[in-house]
């Protein structure tokens, strides 16, 4: 039976512009999952994740009206391994539920998933094509602290907290560099794009 979807993993470290590589790729026609945002809609007060996080970390990781704090919940886990590995699985067994759902309703041939700890949560064998962005060090950390509003120290941390980009890499299909040359980085899109559907 001829498959009816694409599906291109999209990962990276933070701070490495896996997100801008996704965004070339919806450019393009495709689909576009964010599961940073799938996760944001998980955490909803409403949600069965919301009362297991809750449970797991108690009032330290709320706000005042009860809702989660991001930044505290994330000040909590990056801190510890142990709480670390805790988070993650009742966040990705969710969101992993949430991005297949949301695959078998879309109308678009190829779908990207942009997710940072997509190796970490076991879905390499869900995408056909896994992409990893890598960065310096140092312009990860930079871009992290611009758009997470967070200090160097805890870019850092994050950093350390997730697999080391050199052991992503071995997952992967294609690599491409964001370091800063953009049209090196539309190149590689373009080119998987044409393998997948034929320049379509």
């Amino acid at each position: 039976m001829k498959k009816k979807k694409f599906i291109i993993g999209i990962t990276g470290t933070i701070g490495s512009g896996k997100s801008t590589i996704a965004k070339m790729f919806r450019a393009k026609g495709a689909a576009l999952l964010d599961a940073d945002v799938l996760a944001h809609g998980c955490l909803k007060k409403t949600t069965q994740t919301y009362r297991k996080i809750k449970k797991a970390f108690g009032v330290a990781a709320l706000n005042a009206d009860k809702t989660i704090n991001k930044k505290k919940l994330a000040e909590i886990v990056f801190d510890n391994k142990k709480s670390l590995r805790k988070l993650c699985g009742i966040i990705h067994p969710a969101v992993i539920k949430s991005i297949k759902e949301k695959i078998e309703k879309l109308p678009k041939k190829v779908v990207v998933i942009d997710a940072p700890l997509l190796i970490e949560a076991g879905m390499v064998k869900d995408v056909d094509v896994l992409v990893v962005v890598t960065a310096s060090p140092e312009v990860c950390v930079k871009r992290a602290v611009k758009k997470l509003k967070i200090s160097q120290r805890e870019a850092r941390e994050r950093m350390k907290a997730q697999m080391p980009i050199k052991e992503k890499v071995k997952y992967a299909d294609c690599v491409i560099n964001n370091d800063g040359d953009l049209n090196i980085a539309k190149k590689k899109v373009e080119k998987i794009w044409k393998d997948l559907t034929g320049g379509n």
